[in-house]
């Protein structure tokens, strides 16, 4: 069966063009929350609603395939229905997080999401420059927001993986920006994906803000993401292993320097590890006190409610971005 080509205003959703403009005059950043399943994305509505928060959804290639990128196109739908009947019109994004091909961004466009990323980091710079311009020239003509990336993030996600990461070069940006046309540029400074970023035990680094400095500057009112920015709430690390998990030594970002780079030229700030280890923890905690139960609601009812509360205090106290939709 042909698959037909859905445009994302069909499903109700949003391009970030307009989000990242208010994010960038405002001095705060859009969440960008990652999910897998019905019951992480029930969540995000909920806490964003409640907050008031404009929200990227994203999926990683891996989730997309878990979901069925059919199903998966009906449950961003069903994301912006439900908020509406909870009478909220916050503006709702539907992104690719790391693509890895053109093929799989141009699939994920005439899939229905209003935002792809891109990721020929790992690639020589001519080569990332040829694959973002040949995205951003198939998206933009669906109106669809293309993210693009320097410099490469260590630890592993999905199928993102590195061993080492590479600082952004600012003096490569401006040239990139102007040669793909990408609409938002995620660069690397000291963050890194999963939930083990630094070392237990050791003050954790600074991230490089003299860097971002420096790309703010060269690319005056463009709009920067910051991937791999999840603090690995202790407590959910804690609770996983009391039940059983063994997660020593998980270290991620502090919160005060999330709220330093929202203040910036950073206007998305990707959440995945969090909400990971939030739904695990209480999972875990919950057949730890109750090992008769075999209701998925039950636990998993617990896993959501956990998530929301999650959510609501990144949008409030480190993002920046309750009450802005």
């Amino acid at each position: 069966m042909e698959k037909k080509q859905v445009h994302y205003s069909e499903l109700g959703l949003a391009n970030t063009k307009e989000m990242f403009a208010k994010a960038m005059a405002g001095k705060y950043a859009i969440p960008a929350y990652n999910f897998n399943n019905l019951e992480q994305l029930q969540a995000i509505v909920v806490a964003c609603v409640e907050t008031s928060s404009p929200v990227i959804i994203q999926v990683s290639k891996g989730a997309r395939s878990y979901a069925n990128e059919t199903m998966l196109r009906f449950m961003a739908m069903g994301a912006v229905q439900m908020a509406r009947e909870l009478g909220s019109t916050i503006p709702i994004c539907l992104h690719l997080d790391h693509g890895d091909s053109f093929e799989l961004c141009k699939s994920c466009v005439d899939s229905g999401f209003s935002s792809v990323m891109i990721d020929g980091s790992h690639l020589p710079y001519e080569e990332n420059v040829a694959l973002c311009k040949k995205v951003v020239e198939y998206a933009h003509q669906f109106d669809v927001s293309v993210e693009g990336e320097l410099g490469v993030l260590a630890g592993i996600e999905d199928e993102v993986s590195a061993e080492h990461s590479t600082y952004t070069r600012p003096e490569e940006v401006e040239d990139f920006v102007k040669k793909t046309g990408v609409d938002s540029l995620a660069i690397s400074i000291g963050t890194s994906h999963g939930a083990y970023k630094f070392k237990a035990g050791q003050p954790v680094p600074p991230l490089r803000f003299d860097i971002l400095a420096e790309c703010e500057k060269r690319l005056p009112g463009f709009p920067i993401v910051l991937h791999g920015a999840s603090s690995v709430v202790q407590e959910y690390v804690d609770l996983i292993n009391q039940y059983g998990g063994k997660m020593e030594g998980a270290v991620g970002v502090p919160e005060e320097q999330l709220r330093q780079a929202a203040a910036s030229a950073v206007c998305k700030i990707n959440i995945d590890s969090d909400g990971r280890l939030a739904v695990t923890a209480k999972v875990r905690e919950y057949f730890g006190k109750d090992p008769k139960e075999f209701d998925p609601r039950k636990y998993l009812g617990e896993a959501r409610k956990e998530l929301v509360k999650l959510i609501k205090h990144k949008n409030e106290s480190v993002l920046g971005s309750a009450g802005k939709a």
